[in-house]
């Protein structure tokens, strides 16, 4: 996976040594100089041969870890980990078995990491809340994503959109060199153009930027003249010798440049990089005051670190500074992007507890809260980060491997409304609790039901510039809907003050409102429901009380047809209370058909009237 050259301080290798005879030194020799593909091909050789033991099973997982191949790397820790191993990789087999989804296996590693490193700020969290994977899909959905239409079929990462246009790294110059890590060529910055019509268009290379080494990804000030940029050391002839191997080591470094029309001039290389050590994605503040990056370079946690460095007026950087422990673990994070705010950092960590092997975090740089995991399906269990994004355009981009290739995927913040309900006696302001609280959408469909708390209150989060409604009952009041106007974002309070039930009833009838039938239908609406739900708080009341409901319908259609109508009604009224826990025998129900008009008018009936006859009436038996 090419975003290790990001991630884990990648170099870059000139190799000018001769083959050796052992296929151990050779194997090794191949994992030194991060040509993983070849190396697997070495040590499965001695695996075949019947030579391997658990140095060579560990390092055949570890050629597999760094190519991100989860089901190979957790095949071979799996037979690494019958010998004795280091607290590390007993880690990165439960990283793999969490990104193949084993999540009750990673676990049981990750107890075995906790055991061998106490002290470890990761086996702490670990025993902390060693279930926590549920949690993680229980957070409210934040994003859409969705895969981007500008992906090659090699690797693709680190998208960020800076007025109108998007930057990108990828492998997909197939004219270039392939690279020893897995086999593709080297990264390239790309630039797409990002359109009034929110299309993306004209992806082309950034030749002004390349080199013939791996470059990206890139970050901008706000106007779009200057760029900061990951490139490698070798671009300045910096890297180390390793006299042992025959190698030349390069590092990543960031690298600054200028915008000359549509050009890049002034390449620079920062004052903080080293041949020592990498620097490593850059992501500037929206005042251009601040750069952050990542970097293993002295005073780190982990392998990575999250650092930040002031920009000087002049254009010049400050001292590097670490961001600590809120941020960084003693595993690797990485790719950091800070929101339009200058306060929100968005990163990825392999080290906080998380679905898979990279999960994006966030965490507000001026509070004292912990990072949070931005839940699914942001991140999954495969690798996730590389996350940006832009506010104006509500477009963000993260970067995955969750297709199995390192892919862009676009990112649009779903806009939710928090609809507080707050259930009220009507009469005195009294609060209710335990009254059912439901939220309809506009075609009435029931979306939730739940039970209001000691302060009376239920929350729903809904989707913005939607309309809905919030149905309240309880029992010895009358129900009803109280609508919720469309909202473009917030909080929309509702207050549902419900009547306490006041009903009439006189020696032979229980007096209620109509309950009204739709034409030619034989359903309780909403509206009846209401009103007979105070027929079946009087009838709990009065535990004696027997009723017959009589149903009428108007004068049109046929006699048998309309009795028959009426009979259905009358049922559906009886079923109704029946199946609000009155005993069926308690309550029957009679069809009428025309034969009981309330308004006696004919052949010259107004819509209004034929809905008066359309009824139901309650009448006491016993």
């Amino acid at each position: 996976m090419k975003k290790f050259y990001s991630f884990i301080f990648l170099v870059i290798v000139i190799s000018n040594s001769n083959g050796q005879n052992s296929n151990s030194q050779k194997a090794d020799q191949y994992f030194n100089q991060y040509e993983y593909v070849k190396a697997a091909e070495a040590y499965l050789k001695l695996v075949d041969s019947g030579k391997a033991d658990g140095y060579v099973y560990k390092q055949l997982a570890d050629s597999y870890f760094n190519m991100f191949n989860t089901v190979e790397a957790a095949k071979w820790y799996a037979k690494a980990v019958l010998s004795s191993q280091d607290a590390e990789t007993y880690y990165r087999y439960a990283q793999m078995l969490k990104s193949n989804g084993k999540y009750e296996e990673a676990n049981k590693q990750m107890l075995q990491f906790a055991n061998k490193a106490p002290n470890d700020q990761r086996a702490k969290t670990f025993k902390e809340n060693p279930n926590y994977i549920p949690k993680l899909f229980d957070i409210s959905k934040l994003y859409e994503v969705k895969p981007a239409n500008f992906n090659s079929d090699k690797t693709d990462f680190g998208a960020v959109l800076n007025n109108n246009s998007i930057y990108f790294t990828s492998t997909r110059n197939n004219s270039r060199k392939d690279y020893g890590w897995n086999k593709e060529p080297y990264l390239d910055l790309y630039q797409a153009d990002f359109n009034v019509d929110k299309s993306i268009t004209n992806v082309r290379n950034v030749t002004s930027l390349n080199s013939k080494y791996h470059d990206g990804p890139a970050t901008f000030n706000t106007v779009g003249n200057v760029i900061y940029f990951a490139s490698d050391s070798f671009r300045e002839a910096a890297y180390e010798k390793d006299k042992k191997n025959n190698l030349q080591l390069g590092k990543n470094n960031i690298f600054k440049a200028t915008k000359n029309g549509e050009s890049w001039n002034n390449v620079t290389s920062l004052s903080f990089n080293s041949n020592k050590y990498s620097t490593s994605n850059p992501s500037v503040s929206n005042d251009g005051k601040t750069l952050y990056f990542s970097s293993d370079m002295p005073g780190s946690i982990g392998g990575v670190d999250i650092w930040k460095v002031n920009i000087n007026e002049d254009g010049t950087c400050g001292k590097p500074e670490n961001l600590g422990s809120k941020v960084n673990t003693e595993g690797n994070e990485s790719f950091p992007f800070i929101a339009d705010d200058n306060n929100t950092l968005y990163f990825a960590s392999s080290g906080k507890p998380g679905l898979g092997g990279l999960d994006i975090f966030k965490i507000d740089l001026n509070k004292a809260d912990e990072a949070t995991n931005l839940g699914n399906p942001v991140n999954t269990e495969k690798d996730d980060f590389a996350f940006t994004f832009n506010n104006a355009n509500n477009l963000g981009f993260l970067s995955s491997n969750r297709n199995g290739n390192d892919d862009i995927f676009e990112v649009h913040t779903i806009c939710n409304v928090d609809v507080m309900t707050v259930v009220t006696n009507a009469k005195n302001g009294a609060i209710l609790a335990n009254a059912s609280v439901a939220i309809v959408d506009d075609k009435k469909n029931v979306i939730a039901t739940e039970v209001s708390n000691e302060k009376g209150e239920v929350t729903y989060k809904v989707d913005c510039n939607k309309s809905y409604a919030v149905i309240a009952s309880k029992d010895g009041f009358e129900s009803n809907t109280f609508e919720v106007a469309k909202s473009t974002g917030g909080i929309t309070n509702i207050a549902a003050a419900l009547q306490p039930i006041d009903v009439i009833f006189t020696e032979t009838e229980v007096v209620l409102k109509p309950i009204y039938f739709e034409y030619n239908k034989s359903n309780i609406t909403q509206e009846g429901a209401f009103e007979l739900d105070k027929l079946v708080q009087v009838m709990k009341n009065n535990s004696k009380l027997i009723i017959l409901a009589k149903a009428h319908t108007d004068n049109r259609g046929s006699d048998a047809f309309n009795l028959a109508l009426s009979d259905r009604r009358a049922k559906a009224t009886a079923q109704y209370v029946i199946s609000k826990g009155i005993k069926a025998e308690r309550i029957s129900g009679k069809g009428m058909g025309e034969t009981e008009p309330k308004i006696d008018c004919k052949e010259t009936c107004t819509e209004e009237q034929y809905a008066q006859n359309r009824r139901s009436e309650f009448l006491i038996v016993k």
